[in-house]
Protein backbone atom coordinates (compact mmCIF):
# COMPACT_ATOMS: atom_id res chain seq x y z
CA UNK A 1 0.00 0.00 0.00
CA UNK A 2 1.13 3.55 -0.69
CA UNK A 3 -0.01 7.15 -0.41
CA UNK A 4 -2.78 8.28 -0.07
CA UNK A 5 -3.91 5.10 1.75
CA UNK A 6 -0.69 5.09 3.78
CA UNK A 7 -0.11 8.36 5.60
CA UNK A 8 2.84 8.26 7.99
CA UNK A 9 1.82 11.53 9.61
CA UNK A 10 -1.23 9.86 11.20
CA UNK A 11 0.97 8.62 14.05
CA UNK A 12 2.49 12.07 14.67
CA UNK A 13 -0.70 14.04 15.33
CA UNK A 14 -0.34 14.58 19.08
CA UNK A 15 2.24 14.39 21.84
CA UNK A 16 0.39 11.42 23.38
CA UNK A 17 0.39 9.50 20.10
CA UNK A 18 4.04 10.29 19.41
CA UNK A 19 4.94 9.10 22.89
CA UNK A 20 2.95 5.89 22.45
CA UNK A 21 4.82 4.83 19.31
CA UNK A 22 8.25 6.14 20.33
CA UNK A 23 10.85 3.43 19.67
CA UNK A 24 13.70 4.65 21.88
CA UNK A 25 13.33 5.74 25.50
CA UNK A 26 15.91 7.84 27.34
CA UNK A 27 16.08 7.68 31.12
CA UNK A 28 18.37 8.79 33.93
CA UNK A 29 18.76 5.06 34.63
CA UNK A 30 20.90 4.90 31.48
CA UNK A 31 23.55 7.29 32.83
CA UNK A 32 26.98 6.94 34.36
CA UNK A 33 28.31 10.33 35.49
CA UNK A 34 32.10 10.85 35.39
CA UNK A 35 33.64 12.73 38.34
CA UNK A 36 37.19 14.03 38.81
CA UNK A 37 38.63 13.85 42.32
CA UNK A 38 41.83 15.52 43.39
CA UNK A 39 44.01 16.03 46.44
CA UNK A 40 43.83 19.06 48.71
CA UNK A 41 41.07 20.65 50.75
CA UNK A 42 38.11 22.83 49.86
CA UNK A 43 38.69 22.29 46.13
CA UNK A 44 35.81 22.75 43.73
CA UNK A 45 37.48 24.05 40.63
CA UNK A 46 35.68 24.29 37.30
CA UNK A 47 37.53 22.73 34.36
CA UNK A 48 38.01 25.55 31.87
CA UNK A 49 37.16 23.59 28.74
CA UNK A 50 34.25 21.72 30.37
CA UNK A 51 31.84 24.26 31.90
CA UNK A 52 29.82 22.72 34.70
CA UNK A 53 32.38 19.96 35.38
CA UNK A 54 34.73 20.32 38.35
CA UNK A 55 37.71 18.94 40.18
CA UNK A 56 36.59 18.00 43.69
CA UNK A 57 38.70 17.39 46.75
CA UNK A 58 37.34 14.69 49.01
CA UNK A 59 35.93 17.19 51.51
CA UNK A 60 33.84 18.80 48.74
CA UNK A 61 32.86 15.59 46.96
CA UNK A 62 29.85 14.72 49.13
CA UNK A 63 27.80 17.64 47.85
CA UNK A 64 28.24 16.37 44.30
CA UNK A 65 27.35 12.81 45.24
CA UNK A 66 24.21 13.96 47.07
CA UNK A 67 23.09 15.86 43.97
CA UNK A 68 23.72 12.87 41.70
CA UNK A 69 21.65 10.62 43.97
CA UNK A 70 18.83 13.16 44.22
CA UNK A 71 18.62 13.33 40.43
CA UNK A 72 18.16 9.58 40.17
CA UNK A 73 21.47 8.91 38.41
CA UNK A 74 22.41 5.36 39.41
CA UNK A 75 26.16 5.37 38.83
CA UNK A 76 29.34 7.45 38.86
CA UNK A 77 32.73 6.79 37.30
CA UNK A 78 35.70 8.09 39.28
CA UNK A 79 38.89 9.56 37.84
CA UNK A 80 41.72 10.68 40.10
CA UNK A 81 44.35 13.41 39.96
CA UNK A 82 47.09 12.32 42.40
CA UNK A 83 49.52 14.40 44.43
CA UNK A 84 52.56 12.76 42.85
CA UNK A 85 53.37 10.76 39.74
CA UNK A 86 56.20 8.41 38.83
CA UNK A 87 57.31 6.35 35.85
CA UNK A 88 55.36 3.26 36.96
CA UNK A 89 52.15 4.93 38.13
CA UNK A 90 52.40 3.45 41.61
CA UNK A 91 49.85 5.85 43.08
CA UNK A 92 47.25 4.16 40.86
CA UNK A 93 47.19 1.16 43.20
CA UNK A 94 48.21 2.72 46.53
CA UNK A 95 45.73 1.80 49.31
CA UNK A 96 45.52 5.49 50.19
CA UNK A 97 45.44 6.64 46.56
CA UNK A 98 43.03 9.38 45.58
CA UNK A 99 40.66 7.05 43.72
CA UNK A 100 40.69 4.45 46.49
CA UNK A 101 39.91 7.11 49.10
CA UNK A 102 37.14 8.51 46.91
CA UNK A 103 35.58 5.07 46.41
CA UNK A 104 35.45 4.46 50.16
CA UNK A 105 33.96 7.90 50.77
CA UNK A 106 31.29 7.60 48.09
CA UNK A 107 30.21 4.14 49.26
CA UNK A 108 29.94 5.53 52.78
CA UNK A 109 27.74 8.43 51.72
CA UNK A 110 25.63 6.56 49.16
CA UNK A 111 25.89 2.77 49.48
CA UNK A 112 23.24 2.30 46.79
CA UNK A 113 25.21 4.27 44.18
CA UNK A 114 27.07 2.07 41.68
CA UNK A 115 30.70 3.18 41.78
CA UNK A 116 32.72 2.45 38.64
CA UNK A 117 36.50 2.79 38.82
CA UNK A 118 38.40 3.79 35.71
CA UNK A 119 41.45 1.52 35.60
CA UNK A 120 44.40 3.05 33.78
CA UNK A 121 47.86 4.41 34.50
CA UNK A 122 47.90 7.59 32.39
CA UNK A 123 46.75 9.87 35.22
CA UNK A 124 49.41 8.45 37.53
CA UNK A 125 52.52 8.20 35.33
CA UNK A 126 54.90 11.11 34.91
CA UNK A 127 55.09 10.37 31.17
CA UNK A 128 51.30 10.35 30.72
CA UNK A 129 51.03 7.01 28.91
CA UNK A 130 48.60 4.25 29.80
CA UNK A 131 51.30 1.66 30.43
CA UNK A 132 54.92 1.27 31.47
CA UNK A 133 57.69 2.55 29.21
CA UNK A 134 60.79 0.68 28.11
CA UNK A 135 63.54 1.69 25.70
CA UNK A 136 63.89 -0.62 22.72
CA UNK A 137 67.37 -2.16 22.67
CA UNK A 138 67.83 -1.90 18.93
CA UNK A 139 66.13 1.37 18.02
CA UNK A 140 66.58 3.27 21.27
CA UNK A 141 62.95 4.39 21.05
CA UNK A 142 60.77 4.67 24.15
CA UNK A 143 57.78 2.34 23.78
CA UNK A 144 54.81 1.24 25.87
CA UNK A 145 55.55 -2.24 27.20
CA UNK A 146 52.28 -4.12 26.85
CA UNK A 147 52.96 -7.20 28.95
CA UNK A 148 54.82 -5.45 31.76
CA UNK A 149 51.93 -3.00 32.05
CA UNK A 150 49.39 -5.74 32.71
CA UNK A 151 50.73 -6.48 36.18
CA UNK A 152 50.36 -2.84 37.23
CA UNK A 153 46.84 -2.70 35.83
CA UNK A 154 45.87 -5.84 37.75
CA UNK A 155 47.23 -4.35 40.97
CA UNK A 156 45.23 -1.20 40.30
CA UNK A 157 41.98 -3.07 39.63
CA UNK A 158 42.36 -5.22 42.75
CA UNK A 159 43.10 -2.19 44.93
CA UNK A 160 39.98 -0.46 43.58
CA UNK A 161 37.87 -3.52 44.31
CA UNK A 162 39.33 -3.71 47.81
CA UNK A 163 38.33 -0.08 48.34
CA UNK A 164 34.73 -0.96 47.47
CA UNK A 165 34.35 -0.33 43.73
CA UNK A 166 31.27 -2.05 42.32
CA UNK A 167 32.65 -2.27 38.79
CA UNK A 168 36.07 -2.07 37.14
CA UNK A 169 36.35 -0.15 33.85
CA UNK A 170 39.81 -0.68 32.33
CA UNK A 171 40.59 1.97 29.70
CA UNK A 172 44.24 1.28 28.89
CA UNK A 173 43.85 -0.66 25.60
CA UNK A 174 46.72 -3.04 26.32
CA UNK A 175 46.38 -6.41 24.58
CA UNK A 176 45.13 -9.01 27.06
CA UNK A 177 44.08 -6.49 29.70
CA UNK A 178 40.61 -7.90 30.33
CA UNK A 179 41.88 -11.45 30.82
CA UNK A 180 44.65 -10.32 33.15
CA UNK A 181 42.31 -8.19 35.27
CA UNK A 182 39.64 -10.89 35.39
CA UNK A 183 42.19 -13.42 36.60
CA UNK A 184 43.60 -10.98 39.15
CA UNK A 185 40.17 -10.07 40.52
CA UNK A 186 39.16 -13.71 40.77
CA UNK A 187 42.36 -14.71 42.55
CA UNK A 188 41.80 -11.89 45.04
CA UNK A 189 38.28 -13.11 45.79
CA UNK A 190 36.38 -10.57 43.68
CA UNK A 191 34.67 -13.00 41.34
CA UNK A 192 31.46 -10.97 41.68
CA UNK A 193 32.94 -7.69 40.40
CA UNK A 194 32.01 -7.05 36.73
CA UNK A 195 34.32 -5.56 34.11
CA UNK A 196 33.09 -2.77 31.84
CA UNK A 197 35.80 -2.88 29.21
CA UNK A 198 36.82 0.08 27.10
CA UNK A 199 36.82 -2.47 24.30
CA UNK A 200 36.81 -0.08 21.36
CA UNK A 201 38.71 3.08 22.27
CA UNK A 202 39.86 5.21 19.38
CA UNK A 203 42.90 7.49 19.21
CA UNK A 204 40.55 10.45 19.03
CA UNK A 205 40.90 14.21 18.83
CA UNK A 206 37.76 14.46 20.99
CA UNK A 207 39.71 13.74 24.20
CA UNK A 208 41.40 17.14 24.50
CA UNK A 209 39.35 18.58 27.40
CA UNK A 210 39.61 15.32 29.36
CA UNK A 211 43.39 15.48 29.25
CA UNK A 212 43.18 18.92 30.85
CA UNK A 213 40.78 17.55 33.45
CA UNK A 214 42.81 14.43 34.27
CA UNK A 215 46.25 16.02 33.76
CA UNK A 216 47.09 13.05 31.55
CA UNK A 217 48.54 14.45 28.32
CA UNK A 218 51.40 12.24 27.06
CA UNK A 219 54.77 13.88 27.60
CA UNK A 220 56.13 12.38 24.39
CA UNK A 221 54.61 10.76 21.31
CA UNK A 222 50.95 9.82 21.24
CA UNK A 223 48.67 6.87 21.99
CA UNK A 224 48.19 5.64 18.44
CA UNK A 225 50.16 2.43 19.03
CA UNK A 226 47.54 1.19 21.47
CA UNK A 227 44.34 3.15 20.84
CA UNK A 228 42.51 2.39 17.60
CA UNK A 229 42.71 4.10 14.22
CA UNK A 230 39.49 6.13 13.72
CA UNK A 231 39.26 4.82 10.15
CA UNK A 232 38.73 1.20 11.25
CA UNK A 233 35.42 -0.51 12.03
CA UNK A 234 36.09 -4.21 11.38
CA UNK A 235 39.01 -3.99 13.79
CA UNK A 236 36.51 -2.95 16.47
CA UNK A 237 34.86 -6.35 16.19
CA UNK A 238 38.19 -8.08 16.74
CA UNK A 239 38.94 -5.94 19.77
CA UNK A 240 35.51 -6.54 21.27
CA UNK A 241 35.62 -10.28 20.56
CA UNK A 242 38.92 -10.56 22.41
CA UNK A 243 37.39 -8.89 25.45
CA UNK A 244 34.32 -11.13 25.34
CA UNK A 245 36.53 -14.23 25.24
CA UNK A 246 38.65 -12.86 28.12
CA UNK A 247 35.64 -12.34 30.37
CA UNK A 248 34.30 -8.81 29.89
CA UNK A 249 30.79 -8.29 31.24
CA UNK A 250 30.06 -5.11 29.26
CA UNK A 251 31.61 -3.51 26.17
CA UNK A 252 32.26 0.16 25.51
CA UNK A 253 32.72 2.35 22.45
CA UNK A 254 34.65 5.59 22.97
CA UNK A 255 34.03 8.25 21.68
CA UNK A 256 30.33 7.98 20.85
CA UNK A 257 29.17 10.72 18.51
CA UNK A 258 31.49 10.02 15.56
CA UNK A 259 31.24 6.24 16.06
CA UNK A 260 27.52 5.49 15.98
CA UNK A 261 28.16 2.84 13.31
CA UNK A 262 30.58 1.07 15.64
CA UNK A 263 28.05 1.11 18.50
CA UNK A 264 25.59 -0.56 16.14
CA UNK A 265 28.18 -3.13 15.06
CA UNK A 266 28.85 -4.21 18.63
CA UNK A 267 25.14 -4.33 19.44
CA UNK A 268 24.46 -6.60 16.46
CA UNK A 269 27.44 -8.93 16.94
CA UNK A 270 27.55 -9.47 20.72
CA UNK A 271 24.98 -10.21 23.40
CA UNK A 272 26.63 -8.17 26.15
CA UNK A 273 25.43 -4.72 27.24
CA UNK A 274 27.04 -1.92 25.23
CA UNK A 275 28.12 1.41 26.72
CA UNK A 276 28.88 4.58 24.80
CA UNK A 277 31.17 7.24 26.25
CA UNK A 278 29.93 10.70 25.29
CA UNK A 279 33.39 12.21 25.71
CA UNK A 280 34.76 15.56 26.83
CA UNK A 281 35.21 17.07 23.38
CA UNK A 282 31.64 16.25 22.45
CA UNK A 283 30.47 17.87 25.67
CA UNK A 284 32.66 20.94 25.23
CA UNK A 285 31.42 21.62 21.70
CA UNK A 286 27.79 21.61 22.84
CA UNK A 287 28.58 23.87 25.78
CA UNK A 288 30.49 26.34 23.60
CA UNK A 289 27.76 26.50 20.97
CA UNK A 290 25.07 26.92 23.63
CA UNK A 291 27.04 29.68 25.37
CA UNK A 292 27.10 31.56 22.07
CA UNK A 293 23.37 31.14 21.59
CA UNK A 294 23.82 29.05 18.45
CA UNK A 295 21.90 25.98 19.65
CA UNK A 296 19.21 24.96 22.12
CA UNK A 297 21.38 23.05 24.60
CA UNK A 298 18.57 21.03 26.14
CA UNK A 299 17.16 19.92 22.78
CA UNK A 300 20.57 19.08 21.33
CA UNK A 301 21.75 17.10 24.37
CA UNK A 302 18.59 15.02 24.63
CA UNK A 303 18.55 14.40 20.88
CA UNK A 304 22.20 13.36 20.89
CA UNK A 305 21.83 10.99 23.85
CA UNK A 306 18.70 9.50 22.29
CA UNK A 307 20.65 8.95 19.07
CA UNK A 308 23.33 7.05 20.95
CA UNK A 309 20.70 4.80 22.50
CA UNK A 310 19.01 4.34 19.12
CA UNK A 311 22.36 3.27 17.69
CA UNK A 312 22.48 0.47 20.26
CA UNK A 313 23.96 1.82 23.49
CA UNK A 314 22.42 0.42 26.66
CA UNK A 315 24.53 2.65 28.93
CA UNK A 316 25.55 6.28 28.43
CA UNK A 317 28.63 7.67 30.14
CA UNK A 318 28.13 11.40 29.85
CA UNK A 319 29.10 14.70 31.46
CA UNK A 320 25.59 15.89 30.54
CA UNK A 321 24.07 13.38 32.98
CA UNK A 322 22.98 15.85 35.67
CA UNK A 323 21.46 18.32 33.24
CA UNK A 324 19.81 15.56 31.21
CA UNK A 325 18.35 13.99 34.35
CA UNK A 326 16.82 17.35 35.32
CA UNK A 327 15.39 17.87 31.85
CA UNK A 328 13.93 14.37 31.74
CA UNK A 329 12.19 15.11 35.04
CA UNK A 330 10.71 18.22 33.47
CA UNK A 331 12.82 20.65 35.49
CA UNK A 332 14.48 23.64 33.91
Amino acid sequence: MAFPVVRHRRLRQSAALRSMVRETALSANDFIYPIFVTVGTNVKEEITSMPGVYHFSLDRLEEEIREVVALGIPSVMLFGVPAAKDSEGTSAFAPDGIVQEAIRAVKGWAPELLVVADTCLCQFTDHGHCGLIHVHERTGNAEVDNDASLAQLVRTAVSQAEAGADMIAPSNMMDGFVGAIREGLDEAGFTHIPILSYSVKYASAFYGPFREAAHSTPQFGDRKTYQMDPANAREALREAESDVVEGADMLMVKPALAYMDVIRLLKEHFDLPVAAYNVSGEYAMVKAAAANGWIDERAVVLETLTGMKRAGADILITYHAKDAARWLKGAE
